[in-house]
């Protein structure tokens, strides 16, 4: 159990049998009356964000969440499956429960996948990835306006703005939280 002493930003807490991250906290005192904890809770599960207040003090559950490592192996159809690479099972986990991450993963890749109750609720995967435009537009000469970008279609099926001098095999490093390029490898 945690105590609202243990809140930071982050911390994973459990309030009626659902999993929240604590986004914000502030502690505060009112004129009467002990000290309060105001926090801005996410719902891990559908991603709603709450405002809860706890008199200070107050316990509150520690989620059942595991973190492991799998390797992703394919999409089929809205699933994805994923292999534990310690006992060699395969996981199927919905597309829709990644909010957009699962567009940046390939076969074969490595990464973290996050359990409640057994069951996988979000994914995790580096911050940058570095990936092969596979499609997009050639450049015309003369056309150097600052900061043109072009559509560009990556190895993993994502589509992102890269500037225009970018071509066909070129690997680009891409942020994957804002979808946007960062530069060349």
């Amino acid at each position: 159990m945690y105590s609202t002493t243990d809140f930071r930003k982050g911390l994973k807490i459990e309030i009626d049998g659902v999993p929240y991250d604590i986004i914000d906290f502030q502690h505060f005192k009112p004129g009467k009356g002990g000290a309060m904890v105001r926090t801005k809770l996410r719902n891990i599960l559908n991603g709603r964000v709450i405002d809860n207040t706890f008199r200070s003090g107050e316990k509150v559950e520690r989620p059942n969440l595991e973190s492991r490592d799998m390797q992703f192996l394919y999409h089929e159809g809205s699933e994805l499956i994923f292999m534990d690479l310690t006992n060699y099972e395969q996981l199927h986990m919905s597309e829709d429960v990644t909010n957009g991450k699962s567009e940046f993963l390939k076969d074969g890749q490595q990464c973290r996948v996050l359990l409640y109750n057994e069951k996988p609720i979000d994914i995790d995967i580096p911050l940058t990835l570095i990936l092969e435009v596979i499609e997009t537009e050639t450049a015309i000469k003369g056309d150097t306006v600052s900061n043109v970008t072009k559509p560009a279609k990556l190895e993993t099926g994502v589509v992102i703005q890269v500037p225009i001098f970018i071509n066909i095999g070129e690997r680009i490093k891409v942020d994957t939280r804002t979808k946007e390029y960062i530069g060349r490898e």
